[in-house]
């Protein structure tokens, strides 16, 4: 009996439903495999009722006691050709995993390579996929050259690529050499991951993905490190970089359409004792959202902040180091205030998201565009909103102060540790503290801490052993004496965390903070009067968080330093 006759039968699939999935088949695809890509039936129903028609259990292979030893002796090419996998030895027999109840030549052919008496299990097949790249590494099926691959489909070029016909350069375009590296950036971006380091050291190539800010090595096959010159030059060529040159750093862009969504793939090479080492920063266009709301400020900073973004005039800074989300902040800024009476021109070292209906340049050092030299270009459009990437140096600063003056309002970050340390910056670099203490409107610090998985979080009662001193027993008493923990789960891939949100530290400034930059006083001193006027700082807006049951106390941790310090 065909599979889509027994989920009939079995009341998992209606007669409409049937058909559907039937006329929906392509590629190759089973009317199993449309029926759950539909959403008619879940892969694990369909599975136990095709395992039960055909007498093969079904198994969860991520609680599976799984023992690994026996990949030494099973033959891979059927791990990657018909996606199986060992699972234990039971009795004399070994009992494999497949996806597919129906076929069940491939387990003949385990049998003939072991000698050994198979038992067949059903699992999910994207539960196998993820087994297999976990154990025998990214890119392991692409080095096999024996998987049913399906990445070149997945992975569009946007622009062409020119070769030079040289060796290196038809290696790097080989068919297995184009797959494995498709297959490493979809593996990133089907991770969330936001950057790739490629590492070039001696004991051979090494991988590893960013997610939520923290870096994760992956597994990849010895057989690789053959490979390891085709990669870096497969990627070259993707970022139309020179692949002849190895002794200086190079930087470049790669425009990928991937399963429909466009891709920006920011490419930096570096030569390194061991070989090059490349970082590829990905921005996912389709996964961004530049929405001021949804960034987890609290409503009180919410609501203020919303309010300086509309001012007429002054500067208003973003601080904190890189990667702590102040680009994403200041977009979001912009697209709240976006509106055809306001015209807004930003000049960014890289444009990283092209907003629509924002006049954006991207500056070129190489050329003389620099930061001070495009702002003054910008002030001759007559703009009301003005962005610059970042203020590094004492002429882009007083260019930004200048267009405040002048009746512009500015968005700018700068790099400091809080948000009070940012007038002695501008200070320190030689902007006088009047022009200082009168332009400079508020100071926004911030830092991105994980979000607790909401699949696997558990509660539980802290022991002062646990925390920092400075961490609020009293509000968690008020809250319902607990707080929340990671502990990691299939959703979240075992880490116990997903996605990322803001922490705000949010400086208005007032009169006092005023007279105290006009007089070179010292940050410490700018933070104690914010404080006592009423400024939540970065560890507090960490332990609301806490609180909120949203991150762990190992996240605020990690991310700031403790008040009383």
């Amino acid at each position: 009996m065909e599979a889509g006759e027994i989920l009939l039968r079995r009341g998992l699939l209606n007669d409409q439903q049937l058909n559907l999935s039937r006329d929906a088949q392509a590629n190759g695809a089973s009317v199993v495999d449309k029926a759950v890509e539909l959403g008619y039936v879940t892969e694990e129903d369909a599975l136990r009722a095709l395992g039960s028609e055909v007498g093969i259990d079904y198994i969860d292979i991520n609680e599976a006691d799984i023992d690994l030893s026996l990949l030494n002796q099973f033959p891979q090419r059927l791990i990657y050709r018909d996606s199986l996998f060992p699972i234990r030895r039971e009795n004399g027999s070994l009992v494999v995993a497949t996806s597919d109840p129906f076929d069940l030549y491939p387990l003949d052919e385990v049998g003939a390579a072991t000698g050994l008496s198979i038992v067949p299990v059903l699992a999910a097949r994207g539960d196998l996929a993820k087994l297999i790249k976990n154990h025998l590494g990214v890119g392991s099926e692409t080095i096999d050259g024996l998987i049913k691959q399906t990445s070149d489909d997945q992975v569009e070029l946007l622009e062409e690529i020119e070769t030079d016909g040289s060796e290196l350069s038809e290696m790097a375009q080989e068919a297995s050499v184009v797959r494995l590296v498709n297959e490493i950036l979809l593996e990133a971006i089907e991770s969330r991951a936001s950057d790739v380091h490629i590492e070039s050291q001696a004991a051979g190539l090494v991988i590893r993905y960013r997610i939520d800010g923290l870096l994760h090595p992956q597994p990849v096959p010895g057989e690789i490190n053959r490979f390891q010159a085709a990669i870096i030059s497969r990627l070259k060529i993707m970022a139309k970089l020179n692949i002849a040159e190895k002794r200086l750093p190079q930087d470049g862009r790669i425009k990928l359409k991937v399963s429909g969504r466009e891709i920006d793939v920011r490419v930096s090479v570096i030569p390194m004792i061991h070989g090059e080492g490349i970082v590829l920063r990905i921005l996912d266009k389709g996964a961004m959202s530049f929405e001021l709301q949804k960034l987890g400020m609290s409503p009180e900073i919410y609501e203020t902040f919303n309010e300086l973004i509309r001012l007429p005039h002054g500067i208003i800074l973003v601080t904190g180091p890189t990667g702590s989300g102040k680009t994403t902040t200041l977009y979001s800024g912009l697209q709240e205030i976006r509106s055809p009476s306001t015209k807004i021109i930003t000049t960014e070292d890289p444009v990283e998201y092209q907003l629509t209906g924002i006049n954006q340049i991207q500056v070129h050092p190489q050329i003389g565009l620099t930061f001070a030299q495009s702002l003054r270009a910008i002030l001759r459009h007559d703009p009301d909103v003005v962005l610059i990437g970042e203020i590094r140096d004492l002429e882009t600063a007083e260019n930004a102060i200048q267009a405040s003056l002048t009746g512009h309002l500015v968005f700018s970050t700068l790099h400091t540790n809080d948000a009070a340390g940012s007038y002695t910056r501008l200070i320190d670099m030689g902007v006088e503290p009047f022009l200082v203490a009168s332009t400079v409107e508020a100071v926004m610090a911030q830092r991105l801490v994980r979000l607790l998985c909401k699949e696997c979080a558990e509660a539980y009662v802290p022991t002062e052993d646990e925390v920092p001193t400075d961490f609020p027993w009293d509000q968690m008493r008020e809250n319902g004496n607990q707080v929340m923990r990671s502990v990691g789960c299939r959703e979240c891939r075992q880490v116990g965390y997903r996605g990322r949100a803001g922490i705000y530290e949010l400086l208005l400034t007032t009169e006092k903070v005023r007279d105290l930059a006009h007089d070179r006083n010292s940050s410490w001193e700018v933070r104690k009067s914010a404080v006592a006027d009423g400024m939540v700082t970065l560890r507090q807006d960490g332990w609301r968080k806490v609180l909120d049951g949203k991150t762990s106390i190992d996240e605020v941790i990690r991310v700031t330093k403790s008040d009383r310090v």
